[in-house]
């Protein structure tokens, strides 16, 4: 129907300009860069609080960021570092976490089939490697890039593919046990704050969010299935660490029924997970400096690090 037509035509006028906005601010550099692997993606970015909010002066809360883009290759942690700044200047200490993504693909192998040689989204098991090892690593490395942080008030934040790291980082203590992610006890975390995360793969995959971008991360076809109790947010609940999601309802790149079906798993394992929902917001708001959905996540992870 034209009524229809007019309506998709105007929601694709405005994800394009919110998406031109997002990623037209300059990239940030940190105030100091250290690495947790040998790899060149295995670096973390620190940023200082720009301003001492802290009663008395005192250390800042660390908030860890995790980057989106589908887990591919072509989307670096560069695109978020001006969402790192705005965090930093709002009082918070911020660590910008790079990881392995995934790389070009050969057409008829496996995940990379349907890519075409384009970007096959991350890499399975350096993805999942990479987060862990720079959240066990960040203790360490916060005491001597980041003094003005305070590990012990850490909320981990991440955007799209990022806040699907971000859920996965605090249910380690729940990954099957022959894992070799898991860790014994919940992470010491204040709490998550995931911004329109891929939450619930099999939800993502029936909506194609990415081009199946779930499907591609954990192997293709052959791998999905076996790999998904590793990997699926909503398959590690309840975490007993505090959880919130912020969605946009006008989100197109990850719909909203994504995150609710997270919420959703979340209550029937017996755990509130907050669902803040933003009318009139896509998917890049959440990390534009330039958006009130940006203060209204910086609010968010407020409430939980303070």
């Amino acid at each position: 129907m034209p009524d229809d037509a007019a309506a998709r035509a105007a929601a694709e006028a405005r994800a394009a300009a919110e998406e031109e906005s997002a990623f037209s601010h300059a990239a940030v550099d940190p105030d100091a860069t250290a690495a947790y692997g040998d790899d060149p993606d295995q670096v973390i970015d620190f940023y200082a609080p720009r301003e001492v909010l802290s009663p008395g002066g005192g250390l800042a809360p660390l908030v860890v960021v995790l980057h989106g883009g589908a887990w591919r290759a072509p989307y670096d942690r560069r695109h978020v570092t001006p969402f790192a700044d705005f965090l930093a200047r709002r009082g918070f200490a911020v660590a910008n976490v790079e990881y392995r993504r995934g790389g070009v693909s050969i057409p008829g192998q496996g995940a990379a089939a349907e890519t075409g040689g384009g970007p096959v989204a991350g890499r399975w098991p350096e993805t999942f490697d990479d987060v862990a090892a720079a959240m066990d690593a960040l203790p360490a490395l916060v005491r001597e890039f980041l003094p003005q942080a305070d590990p012990r008030r850490m909320v981990v934040t991440g955007h799209s593919a990022g806040g699907h790291l971000a859920l996965w980082a605090a249910a380690r203590h729940l990954l099957p046990d022959d894992a070799v992610w898991r860790i014994d006890r919940p992470a010491p975390l204040r709490g998550v704050v995931a911004l329109a995360p891929i939450a619930d793969f099999t939800v993502a995959e029936k909506l194609d969010v990415c081009g199946g971008a779930c499907r591609q991360l954990l192997g293709g076809e052959e791998g999905f299935t076996a790999r998904l109790p590793y990997a699926d947010p909503s398959l590690l609940l309840p975490t007993g660490i505090a959880t919130t999601l912020v969605q946009g309802r006008a989100d197109t790149v990850v719909p909203q029924a994504v995150a609710e079906a997270y919420a959703d798993a979340a209550a029937k394992a017996g755990e509130v997970v907050g669902l803040t929902l933003l009318e009139d917001v896509g998917h890049f708001p959440l990390i534009d400096p330039a958006a009130d959905a940006c203060a209204v996540v910086a609010e968010e992870i407020a409430q939980l690090a303070w």
